[in-house]
């Protein structure tokens, strides 16, 4: 018998929509914007724990602080990027 990790959600939001409050997030899960498309993802707040995952958010704070216009947290990398370092949180 096994369990199920968490895994990232796409959301059909766009950075070119009204604004994100608007959407729901579900409880254990925060927006991120990703790429320069700024593509919405939820991803797990377990991720926050996650040494990987930690490093991206440091990154984030030195190019943005903590200012995120979007409501959620903008991650400066690629889709690609953003994806492979979530496939390994994933267990991939």
């Amino acid at each position: 018998m096994g369990f199920r990790l968490p895994t990232i959600r796409r959301t059909p939001f766009t950075g070119s929509q009204a604004s994100p409050k608007a959407v729901n997030v579900p409880k254990g899960y925060l927006a991120v914007y990703v790429g320069e498309k700024m593509k919405r993802f939820l991803i797990p707040m377990s991720y926050l724990n996650q040494p990987s995952f930690q490093d991206l958010l440091s990154q984030i704070e030195e190019e943005f602080g903590y200012d995120h216009p979007m409501g959620g947290l903008t991650i400066p990398c690629t889709e690609d990027v953003f994806l492979h370092i979530t496939s390994h949180l994933n267990g991939f």
